[in-house]
C-alpha cells in the first residue's frame, strides 16, 4: 500500500487492463482510480512499467490511463505498411475509454508524442505535464546526438541487444544506475523492447502531419511544464 492510499485509510485504487485493437496494431492500456483523467506516456524504449512507482499516488485522485505505445512493450509488433501517428493513438484510447478531456504527461519521447496530441486535437487537452521531452525542432546537444549516433552502430554491427545496451549507457540514462531500482526496471523494460527502433521511426498518415497545427490562443491547454535535461 503507498503512504497516499495508507493515509486515507483506504485500499489501492481497483485497475482495470485491456487491448484497443487499431488498424495494423494492438494497443494494450491499464486504466486506475476515479476522477479527472491523467494519460501518462512512457519514454522511448520503455513502457508502462516505468509509471508504476507513481500510479498509486495518482490514482488516489485521479482516473489514470497508462499505455504502451506502438511497437513497446505489451503492445509489440505492428505493421509499419498502415499509416499511423503516436498522437492519434492517443486520441483513439481517449476516444475508446470515453474520455473527453485529460492532462498528458509524457517522459522524452513521451512528451513528443504528448505534445503532437496538443497540437492535433487541443481541445481535447486539459493541461500538459512534459518531462525532459523531445522536441520537434529542437536539435541534440553534440554530446548526445553522439551517444545516439554510438547506440545505432552497435546495432547495426553487433545486432539490437548491443544496440539497447549502447543506448542504456547513453547520457540521459546516466543517473538510473546510481539507484538500485531504477536501474534494474529500466534495464529490464529496454533490453525486452526489439520493436522499439521500428516504432520510433517518423510515422506518417494521409493529410496533415501531427506538427502542422498550431495551439490556437483560445484553446491553449491550462497548464504546461517543461523540464529541462
Amino acid at each position: 500500500m503507498t503512504a497516499a492510499a495508507a493515509d486515507a485509510g483506504t485500499r489501492p485504487a481497483a485497475s482495470t487492463a485491456g487491448v484497443l485493437a487499431l488498424p495494423g496494431a494492438r494497443l494494450a492500456y491499464q486504466v486506475t482510480g476515479d476522477g479527472p483523467a491523467v494519460v501518462l506516456v512512457h519514454g522511448f524504449g520503455l513502457d508502462m512499467r516505468m509509471w508504476d512507482p507513481q500510479v498509486a499516488d495518482l490514482a488516489a485522485r485521479f482516473r489514470v490511463l497508462r499505455y504502451d505505445c506502438r511497437g513497446f512493450g505489451a503492445s509489440g509488433p505492428f505493421d509499419p505498411a498502415i499509416g499511423y501517428t503516436h498522437a492519434g493513438d492517443v486520441l483513439a484510447l481517449l476516444d475508446h475509454l470515453a474520455i473527453e478531456r485529460a492532462v498528458l504527461a509524457g517522459l522524452s519521447f513521451g512528451g513528443r508524442v504528448a505534445m503532437q496530441a496538443a497540437l492535433a486535437a487541443p481541445e481535447r487537452v486539459a493541461g500538459l505535464i512534459l518531462l525532459d521531452a523531445v522536441l520537434d525542432g529542437v536539435p541534440w546537444d553534440p554530446a548526445s546526438a553522439a551517444a545516439l549516433d554510438e547506440a545505432s552502430r552497435q546495432a547495426r554491427a553487433r545486432g539490437l541487444r548491443a544496440g539497447r545496451e549502447a543506448r542504456l549507457a547513453h547520457p540521459l540514462f546516466a543517473a538510473a544506475p546510481r539507484r538500485a531500482r531504477p536501474s534494474r526496471s529500466t534495464s529490464a523494460m529496454m533490453l525486452a523492447n526489439p520493436h522499439a527502433r521500428q516504432a520510433n521511426r517518423r510515422p506518417c498518415r494521409p493529410g496533415r502531419g501531427e506538427g502542422d497545427r498550431h495551439v490556437p490562443g483560445g484553446s491553449r491547454p491550462g497548464q504546461l511544464r517543461a523540464d529541462e535535461p
